[in-house]
């Protein structure tokens, strides 16, 4: 269903009598089959961009990248150094050893720069790019509602965040297969595990991962509400990501650590531990959703009270 089609629906809809339960219950339903269609249209739109793709074809080469170089600084027989507590050097370690390992590392890899840049670009452009590019007003003439609107952007967003995720996974599970061995998994506790196991952990990491971009995506969604120009939500959301990073890492800081929506996203690699350790990953798990609470929050304030110009 295109935009005129899901905006023509929509004008049926709004136009309906609802002066007896019958019609009301069937106008309720229309509008349900509206906002599927609509969201339907949303994913085809963001999908379809080559915009989109670029950036998932970027997300697909990290765990390629990293799977060569690998292989090239293995192949005289040596071994890459790590082992530590943190995700990232305990996986890399582990990749000669089973290429399933290629896919914690790349997520780990991806997480902190890659993936919350790419949210960032399409939820930034989510309202701000309707605007700019002279479609908002159409979509909001039937009237579509505005808080349904935001919430198929904002729905459009997560589905995203879990593609992006699933796409880096994917690529890193192919490449590890096709460059390493696979077989059962070590855990960092020292542990082992048969693969099937170990395949079924990586997909709860992938998963735990894409739900750590839901605060992102708020975030970037909120800053698509103040401005018209998509390039200008896209920046200063990416912006915000980089600033919040570094201050992430500055030591005198941290009292507020604990508080950046970033802090605890590399604790998925306790998902890796025997038993599974579940502070940190709960942790960031409600932080995830506090942080969606309050700029979702703030998003619907901001766009309902907008004046829409374009």
């Amino acid at each position: 269903m295109s935009r005129a089609e899901t905006v023509e629906a929509a004008g049926v809809t709004e136009g309906e009598s609802t002066s007896d339960p019958a019609s009301a219950g069937a106008g309720r339903e229309t509008r349900w089959i509206w906002t599927l269609g609509l969201f339907r249209s949303e994913l085809g739109i963001t999908f379809r961009r080559w915009r989109t793709l670029a950036l998932l074809g970027v997300l697909a080469a990290v765990p390629i990248l990293v799977g060569i170089a690998v292989k090239i600084e293995t192949s005289d027989g040596s071994t890459i150094g790590g082992g530590g507590e943190e995700g990232g050097p305990a996986f890399i370690a582990q990749i000669t050893n089973n290429g399933l390992f290629l896919v914690f590392t790349a997520l780990a890899a991806t997480l902190p720069v890659f993936l919350p840049m790419a949210i960032g670009v399409v939820a930034g452009d989510a309202v701000a790019g309707e605007a700019s590019a002279g479609t908002l007003r159409y979509l909001l003439v039937a009237p579509a509602g505005r808080t349904r609107l935001l919430l198929v952007k904002y729905a459009t967003t997560l589905t995203f965040c879990l593609v992006a995720t699933l796409v880096v996974a994917a690529s890193a599970l192919a490449t590890g297969a096709l460059l390493f061995p696979l077989g059962e998994v070590t855990t960092i506790s020292g542990t082992r595990m048969s693969f099937g196991e170990g395949l079924l952990r990586a997909l709860m990491i992938a998963l735990v991962v894409a739900v750590s971009l839901i605060g992102v995506a708020a975030l970037g969604l909120f800053v698509s509400t103040l401005t018209s120009s998509g390039i200008a939500a896209m920046a200063t959301t990416v912006g915000l990501l980089i600033t919040v990073q570094i201050l992430d890492q500055i030591p005198q800081l941290h009292a507020l650590h604990p508080y950046f929506f970033s802090h605890y996203w590399l604790s998925f690699a306790d998902l890796m531990r025997e038993p599974v350790y579940w502070d940190d990953i709960i942790k960031n798990l409600q932080m995830q959703g506090l942080y969606a609470a309050v700029f979702g929050s703030a998003a619907w304030a901001r766009f309902g009270a907008k004046d829409v110009m374009a």
